[in-house]
């Protein structure tokens, strides 16, 4: 599996509970620098961040991916509808969150988010 990093940087901790929440070994971790412009459309940048990577079609349709999301919520958004569109579905994000009571502030894995499932489930409760 790949993941697409959009945001906090990654250790080998974050790695390992990874692994153990998905079964799936972290093949590469890919960090995307994620800055927009708030003065040009949204859409137009996500594209441009993703052609950034130089994957053809059936590199984006093929490839199991995890994306640890960009953290404005607006372009995370932006990006994981661009994701999808070259996808051909949602892709799994991962959710870090702060560990209490550490100076510096530290991340942990959370959990891993299967959106296309999420997304499943809603629409048979509609």
């Amino acid at each position: 599996m790949i993941v697409l990093n959009f945001t906090h940087p990654l250790n080998e901790e974050h790695l390992q509970d990874i692994k153990a929440l998905t079964g799936q070994p972290v093949q590469d971790v890919i960090a995307i620098k994620c800055y927009f412009d708030v003065q040009r459309p949204f859409a137009e940048q996500a594209r441009e961040l993703l052609d950034g990577l130089g994957w053809d079609a059936e590199t984006w349709q093929t490839t199991p991916l995890l994306v640890n999301p960009p953290a404005l919520n607006v372009i995370a958004a932006t990006v994981l509808a661009e994701l999808q569109g070259r996808h051909g579905h949602f892709p799994a994000v991962l959710r870090l969150r702060p560990v209490a009571n550490t100076t510096p502030t530290q991340f942990e894995v959370a959990e891993v988010l299967n959106l296309d499932a999420i997304r499943d489930q809603a629409r048979q409760e509609r």
